[in-house]
């Protein structure tokens, strides 16, 4: 919801997580929150054996390259990312659709009956359930390549403990610290994915058309 806010401006705007929070069950109950839970259900396993698969034939074939091991890595991450986007985009569309629905949760369409309406009214192309597949290839190409690049890199740098409990946390430390910047790094795409996606401000006219394109527009107009 944070994501298709248009500044502050925007009369549906929130003024803190708390008050998104506070607003979304004040409007919408408590399965409000859980809209649009479905479709990453459904995306989660063959999203994640996607990943991690890909990403380790891309590191076999780059395995050939001469590479150093951390370009190595990311590149391999990246490569495991874009592959990755392609399966999970259509869900991504009917998940936004649904979130941004601020009707009751029992009011609005299931998931199946969402994504009938998405082919109905777009098809399976660029202005149907594969609407905004560019930035979602760079929201999890980027994740990816950071995430990757950063975790493998810096676990070979830091010592193995030999204690099972530090090494876990030594692992989990690298993770949370991987995942963190790799966040940080590919948010600009995850909110142009959720303006493409999601609604438009003025219906009927197509305001966020391209990754960056809408980019540049909210820069542009929100800094």
């Amino acid at each position: 919801r944070f994501q298709i806010q248009r500044g502050k401006t925007d009369p549906t705007s929130y003024k803190s997580l708390g008050d998104c929070f506070r607003t979304i069950f004040q409007r919408e109950g408590l399965l409000g929150f859980y809209k649009g839970i479905l479709p990453p259900i459904l995306a989660e396993t063959p999203k994640r054996a996607v990943k991690f698969f890909t990403f380790e034939q891309y590191k076999k074939l780059l395995g050939y390259a001469s590479l150093q091991p951390g370009l190595a890595f990311a590149i391999a991450g990246l490569g495991s990312g874009l592959t990755e986007a392609v399966v999970v985009n259509p869900f991504e569309v009917v998940k936004v659709t649904l979130q941004t629905n601020q009707n009751a949760f029992t009011e609005q369409p299931s998931s199946f009956v969402q994504a009938q309406q998405i082919i109905k009214t777009g098809g399976l192309g660029f202005q149907g359930l594969n609407k905004g597949l560019t930035a979602t290839l760079g929201r999890h190409g980027v994740f990816n390549m950071v995430y990757f690049g950063f975790y493998f890199n810096v676990k070979n740098i830091l010592p193995v403990n030999k204690d099972p409990n530090l090494e876990f946390l030594r692992k989990f430390g690298i993770g949370l610290v991987s995942g963190t910047i790799a966040s940080i790094i590919n948010i600009p795409f995850d909110v142009a994915k959720s303006r493409i996606q999601g609604p438009q401000p003025v219906p009927g006219e197509i305001k966020y058309r391209t990754c960056f394109k809408t980019m540049a527009t909210v820069y542009k107009e929100e800094g």
